[in-house]
């Protein structure tokens, strides 16, 4: 192939463990109507990546390139898109999960799911905040719509939903609870956390009481726990989109509500999270960046749930 029509890609052509990833040439694609084209300079890593590569997920069988997450430059912009034109640097959550493929030099996506890149931050930490941004924001405003005053708890809140989450909330004035281990809880009260619990020493069920909301972010029996501490007509939003019915059913007779939710390419919600990156009221945390060559390194990495903050892969 013919090198200005190719582009480097982490692509598998089989389930299983990180092994299967691999880094070749394959076709660079051309923008459509109402698409642009980005050369990615950096994608974020996230649990639906290396659960996809391990079972195919909503993909089904490979070959496939992974990857919903990215920040980077336009390259070209295709007939009708006026939003945009080349050398922006954007960044942005491919739709999800059909949309998938920014671990590779190039995307071609829809315009609607990029945005301006904050020009405060680089294309690393840009990179780390789309999906996990998005999930956080559309659980806690969207569906909570969380409150100045309110108390939320928020589970796995140094993982890279829930530190995110952490400053969404703190931002919209909440209270916020966090659940992690007592390792990380320094970082917690760094992000703004009001009161840090120790999921190992101590049930969180037991302890927390009287919340308007709950980030279930583990899923299991931490959501239908997780029932049990909201008050009358408080709300419990999944990020685990399937799950025992068993949730709902003791949502109700408890009073409260529960909701399971996927996230949504939104630009909207990009451009909130984005003003509060710019207001200095929301940072990504990178616990480590590898190069799309080492991109098998990140999926083991990411595999072992001991990281804070997010992985990103950059892309030169």
């Amino acid at each position: 192939m013919n090198k200005e029509h190719t582009m480097h890609a982490a692509t598998q052509n089989s389930l299983g463990g990180p092994e299967v990833l691999e880094v070749v040439d394959v076709p660079r694609p051309e923008p459509r109507t109402n698409e642009v084209l980005v050369r990615v300079r950096a994608a974020s890593l996230n649990p639906t990546d290396w659960k996809h590569r391990a079972n195919g997920g909503f993909l089904g069988k490979p070959p496939f390139v992974l990857g919903w997450d990215l920040s980077g430059v336009v390259e070209a912009v295709g007939i009708g898109v006026a939003r945009f034109r080349p050398g922006d640097e954007v960044f942005g959550m491919l739709s999800y999960p059909f949309g998938h493929g920014s671990h590779a030099e190039y995307v071609a996506a829809p315009a609607r799911v990029f945005t301006k890149k904050p020009a405060s931050i680089d294309h690393v930490r840009a990179a780390a905040l789309p999906l996990v941004g998005l999930t956080a924001w559309q659980a806690l405003v969207d569906y909570a719509d969380l409150q100045p005053g309110q108390r939320v708890l928020i589970h796995a809140a140094a993982g890279g939903v829930g530190h995110v989450a952490v400053q969404i909330a703190k931002a919209r004035g909440a209270y916020v609870i966090g659940t992690a281990s007592e390792a990380k809880h320094d970082f917690l009260y760094g992000l703004g956390v009001d009161e840090a619990v120790d999921y190992r020493a101590q049930d969180f069920a037991e302890v927390v009481e009287d919340v308007d909301a709950v980030l279930d972010t583990i899923g299991g029996d931490t959501s239908t726990r997780s029932l049990r501490t909201l008050r009358p007509g408080g709300i419990a939003v999944s990020i685990l989109p399937v799950g025992s019915e068993e949730f709902h059913h003791q949502a109700e007779r408890l009073g409260v509500r529960a909701v399971r939710m996927l996230v949504d390419s939104s630009r909207a919600d990009l451009r909130s999270i984005s003003e509060l990156v710019e207001a200095g009221e929301l940072r990504a945390t990178i616990a480590e960046t590898f190069p799309l060559d080492s991109i098998a390194e990140a999926h083991r990495l990411g595999e072992t749930g001991r990281t804070t903050g997010k992985i990103v892969v950059t892309v030169d």
